[in-house]
């Protein structure tokens, strides 16, 4: 059943990701995808759901000066936060292990950021989910450093990958925020979007 529409909404996914392309296509509606390259960095002073929250707002700033009344672009930034430490997307395949044998044995939060910017309004959502990780296996990291896998995922894992399946022991909280939307909380604000008369 698709979700409704009752406006006609544009709705823009500012996002490459496949993982966030696919929750959107599960939710049955009509989207499409739009994003510009932008340098995800961040003052140093932030931290934690802050640092997502400012990706997220770096990432729909080229959409606001031509954004049309009937358009909602989504944006979403997820990061992984360890030890007072922000891990984003590894850069090689070093620093991948480096974040892998630091989440091994230990307990970290992932965080996203999900923007929704129309012509007259932004406001941004966050998630928080704790994920802990068994120690793992040496070789487990060396293989899925190997596959390539990790290199498109903050904190260097995707938690439906076999390292996840085999390494997380435990979370709390949402389980589709450590994949890359937090769709329980999402989908309530997209219907609220949704349900309201372009400005």
């Amino acid at each position: 059943m698709a979700l409704s529409n009752p406006y006609n909404y544009d709705i823009v996914l500012a996002s490459g990701s496949p993982r966030r392309q696919q929750f959107l296509t599960d939710l049955g509606i009509p989207f499409r995808v739009e994003k510009f390259d932008v340098e995800e960095a961040y003052p140093k002073h932030l931290k934690g759901a802050d640092i997502a929250t400012h990706i997220t707002s770096l990432k729909a700033a080229p959409f606001k000066a031509n954004i049309h009344s009937n358009q909602l672009v989504i944006t979403a930034d997820t990061i992984v936060w360890h030890k007072d430490r922000y891990l984003g997307k590894p850069q090689s395949e070093e620093e991948a292990s480096q974040m892998l044998q630091a989440l091994s044995g230990a307990t970290h939060e992932v965080i996203t950021a999900v923007g929704f910017l129309q012509a007259h309004d932004w406001e941004v959502i966050t998630a928080t989910t704790q994920v802990h990780f068994n120690p793992l296996p040496k070789q487990e990291i060396e293989d899925y450093i190997a596959s390539g896998a990790p290199m498109d995922k903050a904190g260097a894992y995707g938690i439906q990958d076999r390292i996840g399946t085999i390494g997380i022991e435990a979370i709390q909280g949402s389980y589709t925020n450590v994949v890359g939307l937090p769709m329980a909380a999402f989908y309530d604000k997209l219907v609220n979007k949704l349900s309201q008369k372009p400005r």
